[in-house]
């Protein structure tokens, strides 16, 4: 099971938009079931749910004093993919959120105020040593300001390469608790939200298999002599074979 916490210190930057559509689109496309928790006092993703008339994903209602317990129950249940909306700040709430996701997602506007509000963000997420991504959204249609905007991010880290561009039936298809895909699937729209979590659950088989290999490199028995023993792998050179300034998030950059 992955968690996946939408992240942002700034106001406004659509993180209940987009946790809605991925977990929507994590369930079209096979990779559920999948849960939403809403963390954010405002309650607007809890909201959305309760005009839904499809029952999936699923909703769950937790706090952040039993979301450990709740996540550990959705793992037990079969639940693949979970989604958490967060509330605008850098605060113990979000820290104590990031602390038990896997992937932390920071959408980000293509403006000013917003590009100079990723800093406080990411600097939560590398203190926890998470992996980060950055969505861009809310992109315009036309000129060099989303492209300019997902420079000016590259420079703190992986961005996505599935943009979300401004436009009305992101927000208007959730009147009623739906999806730009639902409403409208072979607009641009669907197009882009459908790009954007291939990349997302690529990311997550990548991160898969570097814990696999950590876990395989733990739990093998070591050679302190000169060789291998017969039939063993010889650890140590592996080891030594990796950059002396990796760091886990290298693998997911």
């Amino acid at each position: 099971m992955y968690v996946t916490a939408m992240c942002s210190q700034k106001g406004g930057s659509g993180k209940t938009t987009l946790t809605g559509h991925l977990g929507v689109q994590a369930e079209r496309a096979g990779h559920g079931p999948v849960a939403l928790i809403d963390c954010d006092p405002q309650g607007s993703l809890a909201a959305w749910w309760n005009c839904r008339k499809e029952k999936r994903p699923s909703f769950v209602r937790t706090t952040l004093e039993t979301l450990r317990e709740d996540l550990e129950t959705l793992r037990e249940n079969g639940f693949k993919q979970v989604f958490i909306d967060t509330p605008p700040a850098v605060s113990q709430p979000l820290s104590r959120v990031m602390a038990k996701s896997d992937l932390i997602v920071i959408p980000t506007r293509p403006s000013p105020h917003d590009l100079r509000a990723v800093r406080g963000t990411l600097d939560l997420a590398e203190h926890l040593d998470k992996p980060v991504v950055f969505v861009l959204n809310g992109a315009p249609m036309s000129g060099r300001i989303g492209a300019d905007a997902a420079i000016a991010l590259s420079q703190h880290g992986t961005v996505a390469p599935t943009f979300i561009h401004h436009r009305t039936i992101m927000a208007s298809s959730m009147i009623d608790g739906r999806t730009a895909m639902e409403v409208r699937p072979g607009l641009k729209a669907s197009e882009e939200i459908e790009g954007l979590w291939n990349y997302l659950s690529e990311r997550q088989r990548r991160l898969d298999n570097r814990r696999s290999f950590v876990e395989q490199q733990l739990a093998a028995p070591r050679s302190f002599g000169r060789r291998a023993a017969d039939g063993e792998a010889d650890y140590d050179h592996v080891e030594s074979d990796m950059d002396d300034d990796y760091t886990p998030q290298q693998a997911w950059a």
